[in-house]
């Protein structure tokens, strides 16, 4: 670990879920409702495990360079599929702060526009890290080129 997500500990957890939008639902409307969802377990469990976390939209673009199934040049999922990702110490804590009343009605406000349900998954971190900064990169070549075999 090299402390990408501050304060993460090296067995934590981290959860993710899918969100595809319904048709007739926009961008925005994700974005409130999610809001209002992280800025609860933020306010309620920032002291009961929670960690961090973010939300990503699908840009539409996919990489042909590290992509290894076809050459698809635009995700048909674009503006439409979303990831909300969150860290916590473990696993009993991110149940229990969902069991919780407050959260429960706003989930519900989530839920209503997932096309896809809700399937979230929970993972045991194996690595994370930052970018060298330019003089550390600069160092990592240059024992690379001397060392490497």
């Amino acid at each position: 670990m090299n402390g990408l997500i501050a304060n993460f500990p090296y067995d934590g957890v981290v959860t993710v879920n899918r969100v595809i939008l319904k048709p007739g639902y926009s961008v925005d409307e994700l974005q409130e409702r999610v809001a209002e969802l992280c800025e609860n377990v933020k306010t309620y469990h920032s002291d009961t495990g929670f960690i961090g976390g973010f939300v990503a939209l699908n840009s539409g673009e996919i990489s042909n360079e590290g992509s290894t199934i076809g050459q698809a040049v635009a995700s048909d999922l674009k503006d439409r599929e979303a990831l909300i990702v969150t860290f916590w110490r473990s696993f009993a804590e991110h149940e229990q702060s969902h069991r919780s009343d407050s959260f429960q009605p706003l989930f519900r406000r989530v839920l209503e526009l997932c096309a896809n349900g809700n399937e979230e998954i929970a993972y045991d971190m194996l690595w994370s890290g930052q970018a060298y900064s330019h003089d550390e990169a600069k160092a990592a070549r240059e024992a690379k080129a001397r060392f490497a075999a």
